[in-house]
């Protein structure tokens, strides 16, 4: 899986996820429920490490989307599980297809 950029891609997209619901989980405990900011602080440098590193990622496949998709991928970021929705869109048209990669790489 970190063998590739997709696969990598994949990865980050999913943490990214993962990492944005246990921020708001953090956020709901500490000024809903307790007031207690444990999960604020555990889960908001976590939440910012696997951010840039879905970016980053999300850059090193520029070269095979178009200005359109890239965006796409980066806005993605912002909303809480966007990332994981523009991974299934992204799998679904083709545009994480390995042997595009591949192929590109070869050529």
């Amino acid at each position: 899986m970190f063998s590739s950029a997709v696969g990598r891609f994949r990865l980050l997209a999913l943490a990214e996820a993962v990492s944005w619901a246990g921020l708001l989980i953090g956020m709901f405990f500490k000024y809903v429920v307790v007031g207690n900011e444990i999960g604020v602080k555990v889960f908001g440098p976590v939440h910012g490490a696997v951010f840039v590193g879905y970016v980053l990622v999300t850059l090193m496949l520029a070269h095979r989307w178009d200005r359109k998709t890239l965006l796409l991928g980066l806005v993605a970021s912002i909303p809480p599980f966007g990332t994981v929705v523009f991974e299934r869109w992204a799998s679904r048209t083709g545009r994480l297809d390995e042997r595009n990669e591949v192929q590109t790489a070869n050529d």
